[in-house]
């Protein structure tokens, strides 16, 4: 089973690279839904929240299905709006699931991502209950259902006097008190989804919990318009005297009651908890080995300069800068080993390659790159690619390959030396920005090569011969095809400058075959 589980992990992760390429090529990737999957929950949480707070001004705790009805039957101001609110509700945990199995997939939930995993998890769940609780305030059947499995799940604990299953046999009228609670808990339990969202991102530099313009606006827009064209209705409204019968289950929040409904309390129990427990344990479960583990970056205190760019760089906070312990004036880069990921992006940075992790600083890289031109795999005159291990670079044909661990931690000294070493370009070879394993290498990446960003790409380096190309792992062609049209306007640029310098050799020949005006004959 053990030498199954890779497998099978490899085959979702591939399935998925599939999907981001469709998407890609139907979005583009910087509108790719699967790359923001998580952004795509917050706003849809944010469309929850506004959308319930007008359905809370018309819900009546004392008539709970009758006040549900008469906002359906509103249809400029109620029945649209309520399945906007059940829409985003369904997005929302769609997206936070897609998320989670995106995290696990790339391997980003072990060492500090820990915190960030358990606490989506928990994320997760809660938005899972809030939508059970916001289904029974419909108490239609469905409300129904999902009561009495609530309620025969409780009944296990030992923490009421009497079964609470009781309430719903028809011996007395529900208590508004049951409403209430509802009511509670669905307004409540919103209202810590900011502290667990805060504690989610709380080890992340510069978080992005929005979705880009076009994504955001684009996805709301189809929610709203879905909701005006294919309003939500109801099912009958849920009474103890009557079974129900062909009730329409929600296929986000009540898919698994026909199963549960099956099973004994305590075996849901069992199966609830040991599912929980080994979500909860992925963390510890998928840490590589000690000797296989990735080491955290140091700094080399005597080239540091206190310039402060790999703390700035650093996606999750994992530098600061503090006084030299040695005593002299200024400030020096330190490490927190507990929060570095080992991504490598410091080592890009760092133009003097002071920091960097263990064999990947910027110092470590041009000695790999020696080693690389040395072993005769770099043509002169053709170009290279730099392809990062995640991205579709490192499976191109047709040109020698110099693999880097995350693009974002290639620095451009690496770049100049392939350049000045004979190479007509360098294609660098990252992951989509969308979706860097390591969230900003390619943004630092690009700010260095073209923006003069510290430890930029020197002047001298005509950047022309510089090419960035985006990829993800089932995107090779892309990166050939982009090897393909650099070497076209490589000739290009050859082409022109053979004519530029006989055009300039021509004029420099007839300005010296010019006979000077006070040597002319007369």
């Amino acid at each position: 089973m053990a030498a199954d589980a890779p497998a099978l992990t490899g085959s979702v992760r591939a399935l998925l690279a599939r999907l981001d390429a469709a998407f890609n090529r139907l979005y583009t990737w910087r509108f790719n839904p699967l790359y923001h999957s998580g952004a795509l929950a917050i706003a849809s949480f944010v469309v929850l929240l506004l959308t319930g707070l007008y359905l809370l001004l018309f819900y009546r705790i004392g008539a709970p299905y009758a006040s549900v009805a008469r906002i359906t039957d509103q249809a400029w101001s109620g029945s649209w709006i309520r399945a906007l609110h059940r829409y985003a509700s369904d997005v929302a945990v769609v997206a936070a699931a897609v998320h989670a199995l995106r995290m696990f997939l790339q391997g980003r939930t072990w060492g500090p991502r820990t915190l960030a995993w358990v606490s989506g998890l928990v994320l997760l769940f809660v938005f899972f209950v809030c939508g059970w609780t916001g289904y029974v305030m419909v108490w239609d059947t469905q409300a129904q259902l999902l009561a009495v499995e609530g309620a025969r799940f409780l009944d296990v604990l030992p923490l009421f006097g009497e079964p609470i299953a009781r309430t719903f046999v028809g011996e007395r009228d529900l208590p508004a008190a049951f409403f209430f609670l509802n009511l509670f808990l669905h307004i409540a339990l919103p209202i810590g989804v900011g502290l667990i969202l805060w504690i989610h991102v709380a080890r992340v530099a510069r978080p992005a919990l929005m979705p880009p313009r076009g994504l955001l606006w684009g996805s709301m827009g189809v929610l709203t318009a879905l909701s005006i064209l294919w309003p939500v209705g109801m099912a009958a409204e849920a009474s103890a005297f009557r079974l129900p019968e062909g009730v329409p289950l929600d296929v986000f929040y009540g898919f698994w009651l026909p199963v549960t409904m099956r099973m004994p309390a305590w075996a849901v129990w069992i199966v609830s908890l040991a599912g929980g427990t080994v979500l909860v344990l992925v963390p510890w479960l998928t840490r590589p080995r000690s000797e296989a583990l990735p080491l955290a970056s140091v700094v080399n205190e005597r080239f540091c300069t206190g310039c402060l760019q790999c703390a700035e760089d650093c996606p999750y906070d994992a530098i600061s800068m503090i006084p030299r312990p040695d005593g002299r004036a200024g400030l020096v880069a330190s490490v927190d080993p507990a929060l570095c990921v080992s991504c490598g992006i410091c080592a890009g940075s760092c133009a003097p390659m002071g920091v960097g992790p263990p064999g990947r600083t910027g110092r470590d890289q041009l000695a790999e790159v020696k080693r690389f031109i040395g072993s005769g795999r770099l043509v002169a005159g053709d170009v290279v690619v730099v392809g990062c291990d995640r991205s579709g670079g490192v499976l191109t044909q047709g040109a020698p390959i110099f693999p880097v661990q995350c693009a974002g931690s290639t620095h451009t000294s690496v770049i100049e030396y392939l350049v000045r070493s004979g190479a007509s370009g360098v294609v660098v070879a990252s992951c989509p920005p969308r979706d860097c394993w390591n969230r900003e290498g390619v943004k630092w990446l690009e700010a260095r090569v073209y923006h003069d960003r510290e430890a930029e790409l020197k002047p001298r380096v005509d950047k022309k011969r510089v090419r960035i190309a985006y990829a993800g792992e089932g995107e090779a062609g892309r990166i050939a095809d982009a090897v393909a049209s650099f070497r076209a306007e490589l000739a290009e640029l050859a082409r022109e400058a053979a004519e530029e310098a006989i055009e300039l050799d021509t004029q420099c020949e007839t300005t010296r075959g010019r006979m000077p005006a006070s040597e002319s004959v007369s």
